[in-house]
């Protein structure tokens, strides 16, 4: 009887666990970072000049499964795409940015079906990553890298009007009132069956220490309409706080 109350309890436990509302998803957010904007934050000095993924983030929930671990050689046939394409630009020769990603985030998108296995999971980002193909739309209407400033209106324009769909855009405000921001990541959204949506809008997060005039290590935060965007060169990432 002791056992069998058991083992309930733990059935019991376990589709608490699935059912538990705060797991549940209603969206993915298809994360890219522009490595020199990153870099510009983090010290690191990458070279790659095109946008890279950061994530593909379910909309609720973080670490919804502590005992799921990362195991690399059950997606070693997608490491040399991760390594182009969801490089950790911090230690690149380290696993451990995909093992956060999964340990926070792919444990929770797991809930689906479409999703429930580590190698489904990076497979299906690296899919969608390369499905949008964002670098390759911003060059296309000659939105590149530029030590000139764009206004933020066209970037979005460009961008929504070409998905058909509302992005989200993040930047780097380097001080309370800075003439420019810096464009550093960039969301885009899906349904639960991988179908473009809009992505929701927000206003502009103000610094947590508003009261002082620069931030010493900003991070990123929604995009200001109003301020004219840096879209930072490669060769720029060392002078994003000074310019």
């Amino acid at each position: 009887m002791k056992l069998f109350l058991l083992l309930f309890l733990a059935a019991a436990t376990a589709s608490a666990f699935v059912l538990s509302p705060q797991h549940t998803w209603t969206k993915l957010i298809l994360t890219h970072h522009w490595p020199t904007t990153f870099c510009g934050m983090e010290k690191c000095h990458s070279k790659i000049d095109t946008w890279t993924l950061h994530g593909l983030w379910p909309n609720n929930g973080n670490e919804c499964n502590s005992t799921w671990h990362f195991n690399e050689s059950l997606i070693e046939d997608l490491l040399p795409d991760m390594e182009r394409s969801w490089p950790d630009l911090i230690s690149p020769a380290s696993p451990k940015f995909w093992m956060y990603e999964w340990n926070k985030h792919g444990t929770c998108a797991a809930q689906a079906e479409s999703l429930n296995s580590e190698h489904k999971y990076f497979g299906k980002a690296l899919e969608l990553y390369h499905k949008v193909d964002l670098d390759s739309v911003l060059k296309k209407f000659d939105v590149t890298p530029s030590k000139q400033y764009y206004p933020f209106g066209h970037i979005q324009e460009v961008i929504d009007t070409f998905y058909g769909v509302n992005m989200k855009y993040q930047c780097v405000h380097p001080s309370k009132n800075a003439a420019y921001q810096i464009l550093g990541q960039i969301e885009i959204c899906f349904t639960s069956d991988f179908s473009l949506m809009d992505c929701e809008k927000t206003f502009r997060e103000k610094p947590v220490n508003s009261s002082v005039t620069t931030v010493a290590k900003p991070g990123f935060s929604v995009c200001d309409p109003e301020v004219p965007v840096y879209y930072p060169p490669i060769m720029q990432a060392q002078h994003l706080w000074t310019i």
